[in-house]
């Protein structure tokens, strides 16, 4: 074989060596797939058409409320074609929605960011248990684990709860959240004084 013919032969295995198949794990909102970052590199190094990809995605979740984060499972053929399987938005979405919060606490040990109910937690393990990891376990498994995932976002879970009572907590939540806000940007103004 000449050196001609075996350069040709490496810069082809290196081509191929590029493309990676397998599966591809990652949280797409719903109807939101776009071509850009970060979605688009990721199906771009795998060699998947990433218009294609992202329009077949945004039809098979046209049903769904936009925005919703849905994990998605992308299965790479060698021939570059894909399987799509979407499951059930993850159990932190659902319990910051029962809850009413956009993000859980800084330090859950110390502060609490929402309060949810034992009916909550129950209503959200019998949608979670129809996801394909969960089906084999029974449903006080599912809602112990949803306890903890509360408990590690700073969600605590009580018997019940007084709908005005838990209105003013979280107007004196969003309070604290504006003050700790406040003094995150003196932080930030004061360090750019230091650096300039």
């Amino acid at each position: 074989m000449s050196k001609y013919n075996a350069s040709k032969l490496r810069q082809m295995k290196q081509g191929v060596e590029k493309i990676q198949h397998g599966k591809l794990r990652t949280n797409i909102p719903a109807g939101m797939a776009t071509p850009g970052p970060p979605l688009g590199p990721m199906l771009g190094c795998r060699g998947i058409n990433i218009t294609a990809f992202c329009k077949d995605f945004n039809e098979k979740t046209k049903d769904i409320k936009e925005g919703i984060p849905l994990p998605t499972r992308v299965h790479v053929n060698p021939d570059r074609s894909y399987q799509i399987s979407i499951t059930k938005p993850p159990s932190m979405y659902y319990l910051k929605q029962a809850a009413g919060i956009q993000k859980g606490a800084m330090n859950p040990l110390k502060e609490t960011a929402g309060m949810l109910t034992l009916k909550h937690v129950y209503e959200i393990a019998l949608i979670k248990q129809t996801d394909e990891n969960l089906e084999f376990r029974n449903l006080e498994e599912i809602c112990n684990m949803l306890i903890s995932t509360a408990r590690s976002l700073g969600i605590k879970v009580v018997k019940d709860l007084n709908a005005e009572e838990y209105q003013q907590f979280l107007e004196e939540r969003k309070i604290v959240l504006e003050e700790r806000k406040r003094e995150l940007q003196e932080l930030k103004e004061a360090k750019m004084l230091r650096t300039a």
